[in-house]
Parts: C-alpha cells; sequence; structure tokens
C-alpha cells in the first residue's frame, strides 16, 4: 500500500466505495487521515462500515464541516452530463475535489528515496483504443529483463495498492480519460499517448473535453519523455506542443500508418516490421508479423509504444524483442481462443466502439464478424474501410435488428443471443476464416461488462466445437 500523505490528522471524504474508493479510503487512514466515506449503494456502504470506515451522508449540507477534500471515484461524474450532488456540495463548501490518482502522484515519493541509487520511475499509459495492451506489454518487458516492475491503475491493482516500489523499480500505470481529468498530480516519468478517437462523449461534453483530458497527463507535470502516437490529428497537435523543436529527443513519435520522417526520435511499424529511427538513421528492426500476441496493424501500433517506452528507460531493441515474442496478450483483446477445422475463434469483447472494432477487422483476412450490443455515438463509421474482410455479420444485443441496419448490403443474420451468433457462425466458417467477436458497441444491454460478455463467447464457442 501506498500511504497518502499530507492529510495527516485531517478529515478526508471518500465518494464511491468501489474498488479505487475503497483503496483510496484505506490508504488515507494509512497516511493517518481521519476518513469519513459515502455511496448511494447501502450493501457498499455496509462493507465500508465493516472495516471501520465512518459512513456519512455526503449529500447533506451540515456534513462538510472541517473536511479537507474529496476524493471522488473515477466512474462518478463531476462536470458532465451534469455533476454528482455531492461533487456540488464540495465546491459549495469549497473543498478541493481529487481522485486516487492524483493521491498516488503526491504520495509516491518518501525518504527512503533518497539512498537509491536509481529513483523509481513511473511509466503512465492513455488514449482511446490499446492502452490496456500497451500497458500490459510494457510490464511484461520490463519484467522479463528481470527489472522489479508493478502494474496498476485502470488494469491489475489500485494504484494505492501496490508495495512501494523499491531501488529502480518501475510502476506502470493506465489511466483512462475518468482518471486524467480529475487528478489534481499528475507527474509521470514517462507518459505515452496510443491513439484517439470519439469515447466517453456525454462524461466529457464533447471531443474536445474527452481530448482535453487526455492532454492532461502531458500537461500538467511535463513528463521528462513523451511517447505520442500521430496517425490522428490529435496526437500531431499534442507531439507539436510537447516538441522544442524538430530534433527534441524528449519526444518519441510512434505510427502504424507509415514511415516517419525527421530528425527526432521515431518509432513506427510498416508492413510488419517495426523501426527506430534516431537522428535521422535506423538504429533497430524487428519483425512483427510472427508475433503471435499481437496480430494486426493496431497491436503493432501498441508495440511500437511498449518499445519506446522501454528503451527511455535502457533496455536493448533485442531484449525487448525476445520479450514480444513470449507475450500472450490480454483477455478480451484480440485473444484466441481456439482453432480447429482451419477456422480460428478470437475475442476482442474490448472492442466496444466503432474505431477499435475497425482495427480488429484489418487484423484477420477473411471474418465471420459477431456484433452488436449497445450503441455509442458516432455510429458505425470507422469499420466501413474494414468490411471487405467480412463474409459475413452475426448481429447480438437487445436492439439487434436496428444495429443490423448499419450494415448494409453485408451479409447479415440478426441473432440477438451470442449462443445463436457462435453457433451459427461455426456453422458457416470455412477453412482460414475467423470468426471475431468485436461487438463495436457496449455490452450494457445484455452483460454487466465486456469481460462477461467475452467469457459467454468463450463458453459458446467451447460448447459449438464440443469442448463445454
Amino acid at each position: 500500500m501506498i500511504p497518502v500523505r499530507g492529510y495527516e490528522g485531517a478529515r478526508v471524504a471518500v465518494l464511491g466505495l468501489g474498488r479505487s474508493g475503497l483503496s483510496a479510503a484505506r490508504a488515507l487512514r494509512a497516511g493517518a487521515a481521519e476518513v469519513i466515506a459515502w455511496d448511494d449503494n447501502a450493501e457498499a456502504r455496509d462493507q465500508a462500515a465493516a472495516e471501520g470506515f465512518a459512513i456519512t451522508d455526503l449529500t447533506r449540507a451540515d456534513a462538510w464541516q472541517g473536511i479537507a477534500a474529496l476524493i471522488v471515484s473515477p466512474g462518478i461524474p463531476h462536470l458532465y452530463p451534469a455533476p454528482n450532488r455531492v461533487v456540488r456540495r464540495a465546491w459549495a463548501a469549497g473543498v478541493p475535489v481529487d481522485n486516487d490518482i492524483g493521491l498516488f502522484f503526491r504520495s509516491l515519493a518518501s525518504g527512503a528515496w533518497d539512498h537509491f541509487d536509481n529513483p523509481p520511475r513511473v511509466i503512465a499509459v492513455t488514449g482511446s483504443n490499446g492502452k490496456s495492451t500497451t500497458a500490459a506489454l510494457i510490464h511484461h518487458i520490463l519484467r522479463e529483463a528481470g527489472r522489479e516492475v508493478q502494474l496498476a491503475g485502470n488494469i491489475g491493482r489500485g494504484v494505492l495498492d501496490i508495495d512501494p516500489p523499491g531501488d529502480g523499480g518501475v510502476v506502470v500505470l493506465e489511466l483512462s480519460s475518468y482518471q486524467t481529468e480529475l487528478a489534481r498530480a499528475l507527474t509521470p516519468d514517462v507518459a505515452v499517448f496510443t491513439n484517439f478517437s470519439p469515447d466517453h462523449l456525454d462524461r466529457h461534453g464533447g471531443l474536445g473535453g474527452y481530448f482535453a483530458a487526455k492532454r492532461r497527463l502531458f500537461a500538467e507535470g511535463g513528463p521528462e519523455r513523451a511517447i505520442v502516437g500521430v496517425d490522428e490529428a490529435e496526437g500531431q497537435y499534442l507531439a507539436n506542443q510537447m516538441a522544442e523543436g524538430r530534433g527534441d529527443g524528449r519526444l518519441i513519435r510512434i505510427s502504424a500508418a507509415g514511415k516517419l520522417d525527421g530528425p527526432g526520435w521515431m518509432v513506427f511499424a510498416r508492413k510488419g516490421f517495426l523501426a527506430e529511427w534516431r537522428k535521422g538513421r535506423q538504429v533497430a528492426s524487428i519483425d512483427l508479423r510472427g508475433v503471435a500476441g499481437l496480430p494486426g496493424a493496431h497491436n503493432h501500433q501498441n508495440a511500437c509504444a511498449a518499445y519506446a517506452a522501454t528503451r527511455t528507460l535502457g533496455l536493448a531493441p533485442k531484449l525487448i524483442e525476445q520479450a514480444f515474442h513470449s507475450f500472450e496478450g490480454l483477455p478480451h483483446r484480440s485473444q484466441l481462443i481456439a482453432e480447429a477445422g482451419g477456422v480460428r475463434f478470437v475475442n476482442d469483447s474490448k472492442a466496444t466502439n466503432a474505431d477499435s472494432a475497425a482495427k480488429a477487422l484489418a487484423a484477420f483476412p477473411r471474418i465471420r464478424w459477431i456484433c452488436g450490443g449497445l450503441e455509442k455515438d458516432g455510429g458505425l463509421g470507422p469499420v466501413a474501410a474494414q468490411l471487405g474482410h467480412v463474409a459475413k455479420a452475426y448481429v447480438i444485443g437487445r436492439e439487434a435488428a436496428a444495429f443490423a441496419l448499419h450494415l448494409a448490403d453485408i451479409p447479415h443474420e440478426v441473432c440477438e443471443t451470442m449462443a445463436r451468433a457462435v453457433a451459427r457462425a461455426a456453422e458457416e466458417a470455412e477453412t482460414g476464416e475467423t470468426v471475431l467477436l468485436a461487438p463495436a458497441a457496449a455490452s450494457f444491454d445484455q452483460y454487466d461488462n465486456f469481460e462477461k460478455r467475452g467469457e459467454d463467447f468463450t463458453a459458446q464457442v467451447k460448447k459449438a466445437l464440443g469442448q463445454g
């Protein structure tokens, strides 16, 4: 645990008592703060009370006397689409609002660091798509290299639940826009921006607000190294803002769209090969085509980001290449579930928007596509360029018929349930094809989360293959 510093003897309120909220409450208590807690869910309140936390209804105006700060869980809106009523109470009382990420950065360093030969480092990864895979891949590479490393944030453990890093230790954080938009301290040593596409627009008041939330990771603390995907205009803008000149070595531009030019430091993937260029010359190259855990151009972009991040810590290209080959990927992200009769079954349930689904479709030549669910703003526009890969679509979800209207002339079948979609796709798939779950939609119409959706897909695949 990372004890929270700066609130010794002070009263601190925690709103939201899920994983991050309880973690923050425990870390505040470990740092000698007096914690009061609230959640609209009675069961969550009971769990916190069982751990000895004082439960106080923070919706009451008279609850705010003497409170030094309000710590808000990421899922609770504090501005758009409307501020939570407790957040409004904090504003009215003049109480600073923060989250567990802000507490982490203000509390990580300790007096023990003065005696370390190599102070710990923090690598923080954000972006619209690929941040989980990128963070996990960085963690995997460093672990394979024998470095002390921990993975936390939006993946792995809560940021305040990790162990204090030791001499030369590395903390790899995956940070969502929900986490970066509110944190009052954001000071990673290395900041990574994978890519950008519309998502969570209601939470951020539109596309500009969403990008502003991502940009805070780079603007608030000024990382020593900035690794920026430049395949979209937003990344190009951010890279331009981070560099003092064309050859500024503090910035590493990355791309999976083609070769990058210029005198600076860059890492790009082209035709299945990763290349590192510095000061106008190539210094390393890796063939990614045989890396089973990183299929497709979108994963090659993740590989570029992870490669760049670990190069900033001094790892050799050959060592990174070896670690690529032992990386098995993450569940629900281009995860190979089974292969039978020349047909592959791939679970990319994490493809909850059209842009990430398009990247998944681009990774395979001929696809039986399982799609559908709770539609997001923006429609299916980004997938249009990849529909030539689709032999047939099998549409799931409560509004499957409406979703199918977006598919135009693509052969499709309205299945509604995962069981029927998998059974029909498995029945019709031919040698060399891939049955791909890449929904291009949220899961909440039928499942608690995308993980449950992916688990159902896996179970139905095993059943269709006679393995379940």
